[in-house]
């Protein structure tokens, strides 16, 4: 193979060359991983190679350390660990430590994301112990380029995700400083230097807990820290107020000297620095405060509610800067920019954010000046001074007492309805996103008979005036529309009068499909949902009549396919068709049973639209759904669709190159058979094939093992008895899933972990409800693993409270399945009757958890016990 061919291929603009190069090099390290890794080493390492020869090389050795997936990670660290021979390890890493010197700063940066790569497999071993001094005596005696790739390197290190290696890190807190400290200076002369050094600080605070806890040590990092906040370079001011963000977030208790010394003068600083950049994580420093303030109320109250005494220490930093940092971020919130994009975090945004979290933090001590700033500006001739009026009034409508804002709200609610028509868009929209904040937070102080109307109408107006002010229209309709809702299923709420109207403006907006902005069509759909999910009872006719133009549309998609030219064509019909279904789907599940004249029509048109979209289309997820809910409507009904809809359902099912479509598939299974109840037993043998095929395909088995596994329980309960044919080849599965175990440290896999153990008690459960009805004999083999799972979950510390209602409700049934002590012996163990009185007498769980376990309880004192009734307390 010639390495510098594949290489230089690898960056090909081609992708059938750019595939074919990557193709070879992956098939290199599969047949000699020492020698690829050798051979790229020393290609990263020739500073006489051509800069992007260097690049490709470098890229290609951090891939082959690299993978999103843990597992893979490891099989990829596994392969340096145990394939490449000591000498060859050395002289890698030689070679990797040599180019961080390398005048090329591509290749130095290259050579540093390798050398944490191997940092990561060895450093937690203690197999490079001599990396940490090198790396230190690289920033004390080094050139300007080996300094600053060394501290680059440690800045990656420190910065892993690796938990193996983030434990490891502690012992080597000291090296780690003083590199970093030296490297960010005032004295350093090099600001590329200070920069890695100030980055590779930021990352490295985590680890020197030791060092920060010693006064002496702690007051000399700050001292570098606030120096470098005034180096008068951007990128390094930028750096250290970082730095100074995340040692308020891990430090807050030790921060009260330097709060009053240096941090308060420093940040107000720099919030008012001409460089963006520095102004805003000057403000993100305020953002921190709050934040953590507020997680420490917190904390301090679950402790007293507990009884507990050991309270956080708690110093007012928010309450004691109010009154000097509000008034700079009221400013700030007019040096808006009319031309950044929605997503753009800018300096009036980072302001308003943070002004937020001062009225959460101070509570009502923050109205006063806001109000003072929002009636000095509310009427200025210049519009970022109104917009900043209007921003800041909405900025604190959550953290002061609802009491004190009513009033306020009531007097102001006029003239923000009055904004709406401003001649700036921006005080427009803003007045938009304001008046959601108070439909969201205190809707309380809307009255219905005085305000509902012009406030709904003005919300319309808006949606149709500017596409700029979709978003916050539409997201000030939904809080209204949620929050003015009334009692489920009332007769009447404050919204029935505005309904029909509401309902005319939304379809006006979206009459055209494909004229008008696609943002705008898409938020307005949402509105329809949210209106349509909120509905009064006596709104229902009007829904009815919503369907049939609603379908109507749909319909009208269908023969669009067929004049598509372009990607955009195609894009703009799935958005339209997306939005389509999802309003039918909300329509479906208002309804319920009454949609059942339409669901001929309803599930004519979505098989259309299933069999017209293309490969890769996002429009089925939501058809699905739509689908799923048209079944729960009809309940046993919807048999008559099935023959239609089910070669769909399968071939989404065996579409394991879209995870996400077969999730959605599986999930319908669900929905289908418990709809159909035993009418769905002649498509579960499919159902069944196609389940067992993802679980034993490589790609998406173990993703979505836990919805299978409830897809079982939901098939059980259904079929009943008839599961009888599938329990076998069920509890080896099951069996085979309770014996995977989270390994050490792999906190990314615990939700994954917890929800895959909820997903084995639910199929055991619907297994036992199902053998209960005269099969019980068929649980026998079974029983025993039943319980040595339970008694696994009952001993684990971190179980979830489903997990733990999902184990009372496996106790009870099998209990029932039982009645005549056949296990007897098994229910009357210690564990079981200890966790029940856990799950009992615990204040984390709610009413209905609780209400299992004593579901649970009285079946198991049923069981008998030598002619009397087993005894629990």
């Amino acid at each position: 193979m010639d390495v510098n061919h594949v290489l230089e291929s690898t960056l090909s603009p081609d992708a059938s060359t750019r595939h074919s190069a990557e193709q070879q090099l992956l098939q290199a390290a599969e047949l000699d991983f020492s020698a690829y890794v050798s051979t790229l080493a020393h290609e990263l390492a020739n500073e006489q190679a051509q800069p992007h020869i260097r690049s490709a090389a470098g890229i290609a050795l951090k891939n082959s350390f690299s993978a999103r997936e843990y597992t893979r990670l490891r099989d990829l660290q596994l392969r340096w660990r145990d394939r490449v021979a000591a000498d060859i390890k050395t002289s890698v890493k030689d070679l990797a430590l040599r180019t961080l010197a390398s005048k090329d700063s591509r290749a130095g940066q290259s050579a540093a994301q390798f050398v944490a790569s191997i940092a990561a497999i060895e450093i937690p071993r203690n197999q490079w112990p001599e990396l940490m001094p090198a790396l230190v005596a690289n920033v004390g005696e080094g050139g300007d380029h080996l300094k600053q790739y060394s501290l680059v390197t440690i800045g990656y290190i420190c910065e892993s995700e690796d938990t193996e290696l983030r434990d490891s890190l502690v012992q080597h807190s000291n090296a780690i400083l003083t590199a970093v400290v030296q490297g960010a200076r005032k004295e350093e002369p090099n600001l590329d230097v200070r920069y890695a050094a100030i980055v590779a600080l930021s990352d490295s605070l985590e680890f020197v807990r030791t060092n920060f806890d010693n006064e002496g040590e702690r007051n000399y990092i700050m001292q570098v820290i606030c120096e470098a906040t005034q180096s008068g370079e951007s990128r390094i001011e930028s750096g250290a107020y970082g730095c100074l963000n995340r040692i308020m977030a891990l430090y807050y208790d030790k921060m009260r000297f330097y709060m009053e010394k240096a941090l308060f003068g420093l940040t107000i600083l720099g919030m008012k620095n001409q460089e963006e950049d520095v102004a805003k994580l000057a403000i993100e420093f305020w953002c921190t405060v709050c934040e953590e303030e507020l997680a420490i109320e917190d904390d301090n109250a679950l402790t007293q509610a507990e009884g507990g005494t050991e309270l956080r220490p708690y110093f007012n930093f928010s309450r004691v800067a109010a009154r000097e940092v509000v008034p700079v971020l009221l400013e700030l919130l007019a040096q808006q920019d009319e031309d950044a994009t929605d997503e753009e975090y800018n300096i009036s945004r980072a302001a308003y954010q943070c002004l937020q979290l001062f009225a959460q933090a101070v509570s009502n001590e923050i109205v006063q000046a806001v109000l003072g700033f929002v009636e000095q500006n509310l009427r200025h001739a210049d519009w970022h001074w109104r917009d900043a009026a209007v921003s800041a009034f909405g900025a604190i409508m959550e953290g002061p007492d609802e009491k004190m804002l009513e009033p306020l709200i009531k007097q102001a609610l006029p003239v923000l309805i009055q904004m709406m028509g401003d001649d700036s868009v921006q005080v427009k929209d803003s007045a938009a996103y304001t008046l959601g904040r108070i439909c969201e937070n205190v809707s309380d102080s809307i009255d219905p008979q005085t305000h509902l109307a012009p406030l709904v109408r003005s919300l319309f107006t808006g949606l149709s005036s500017n596409p700029k002010m979709a978003g916050s229209c539409c997201w000030a309709l939904m809080n209204l529309a949620d929050r003015f809702a009334g009692d489920a299923a009332a007769n009447v709420n404050p919204l029935s009068g505005h309904f029909q109207d509401s309902i005319t403006h939304i379809l006006s907006v979206t009459e055209s499909p494909t004229e008008g902005d696609a943002q705008l069509r898409m938020a307005a759909y949402e509105v329809l949902n949210a209106f349509v999910t909120n509905a009064a009872n006596d709104s229902l006719p009007i829904i009815a009549k919503l369907s049939d133009i609603i379908l109507q549309r749909l319909e009208n998609t269908i023969p669009m396919q067929q004049q598509i030219v372009s990607v955009d064509d195609r894009n703009v019909l799935e958005e339209i068709q997306t939005s389509l279904s999802s309003a039918l789907l909300a329509i479906i599940q208002r309804l319920e049973r009454e949609i059942k004249p339409q669901a001929d029509r309803i599930m004519h048109v979505l098989l259309q639209v299933l069999n017209s979209v293309g490969a890769k289309s996002s429009v089925p997820d939501t058809v699905f759904a739509t689908v799923g809910a048209l079944a729960n409507a009809l309940e046993d009904e919807f048999v008559k669709y099935m023959d239609s809809f089910a070669p769909f359902l399968y071939n989404a099912l065996g579409n394991q190159e879209e995870p996400a479509l077969c999730a959605m598939a599986i999930g319908l299974v669900s929905d289908v058979t418990r709809s159909l109840g035993e009418m769905s037993q002649p498509y579960c043998d499919a159902f069944m094939n196609y389940l067992l095929q993802i679980l034993s395909g490589t790609s998406n088995g173990n993703q979505l093992r836990p919805a299978i596994l409830q897809c079982f329980g939901d098939m059980a309960q259904a079929i009943g008895p008839h599961f009888e044919k599938y329990l076998s080849v069920v509890a080896q599965v099951l069996n085979q899933s309770s014996s995977m175990t989270l390994s050490d440290g792999a906190f990314e896999m615990f939700d994954y972990f917890v929800s895959l153990r909820e997903g084995i008690l639910d199929a055991w459960d619907g297994a036992i409800l199902a053998m209960k009805q005269g099969k019980a004999n068929s649980l026998r083999p079974h029983v025993d693993s039943i319980f040595k799972f339970l008694q696994l979950v009952g001993q684990d510390a971190n179980r979830s409270e489903a997990l733990v209602r999902a184990a009372m409700g496996v106790i009870g049934d099998l209990a029932e399945a039982f009645p005549n002590g056949e296990y007897g012996e098994a229910f009357r163990s210690e564990w079981i009757g200890q966790l029940i009185r856990e799950v009992r007498s615990s204040p984390e769980y709610a009413p209905r958890t609780k209400d299992t376990a004593r579901w649970a309880r009285e079946q198991v004192k049923r069981q008998p016990m030598g002619g009397q009734v087993s005894q629990m307390s």
